[in-house]
């Protein structure tokens, strides 16, 4: 069942144990000898996401070590509690295959950058939780100015642009 990071959040307990398919990035790839952890992120919610997959159960371990930071990824397995972890839960990963390749030069990492560097990189800056959380407050900010007009009855035009 395709779902989502934030879907996972909020309803945990329904799909416990289910077979999921998340699409989405890598924020950090942590390889050992026989395992894995992937950082994932998609975008729908500030927390991300750990996937854990091991040598035994995909046949391209191998490459999934090497997957780099900012790749973009599918991921298919099962949600399970972890509770002595860190996080209250985690994807078995059954199957993991890069979907987009990112740069060896990818110049966001899993660490915090100055607003004045991601001005430099202004087309990726959006995936960073600064600019996430920031792109969620507009958001809600303009949702609730444009819902408080429309209960007043006022039409919300586009004026053209004179220029």
């Amino acid at each position: 069942m395709e779902t989502t990071v934030k879907a996972i959040y909020r309803e945990t307990e329904s799909l416990l144990n289910s077979e999921l398919e998340l699409y989405g990035w890598v924020r950090n790839n942590r390889a050992q000898k026989e395992f894995g952890f992937i950082s994932f992120h998609d975008g729908t919610f500030f927390e991300s996401l750990q996937v854990v997959y091991e040598e035994s159960k995909a046949d391209n371990f191998k490459d999934i070590q090497k997957f780099r930071v900012g790749s973009s990824i599918l991921v298919k397995g099962k949600l399970v509690l972890t509770p002595n972890a860190k996080q209250p839960f985690e994807i078995k990963a059954s199957h993991i295959e890069l979907l987009g390749d990112s740069a060896e030069d990818y110049p966001i990492q899993p660490k915090r950058h100055s607003r004045e560097f991601l001005r430099e990189v202004a087309h990726l800056r959006a995936r960073t939780n600064l600019f996430q959380a920031v792109f969620r407050l507009r958001s809600i900010a303009a949702f609730a100015v444009h819902e408080f007009f429309q209960q007043q009855g006022f039409i919300y035009t586009h004026t053209p642009i004179i220029t």
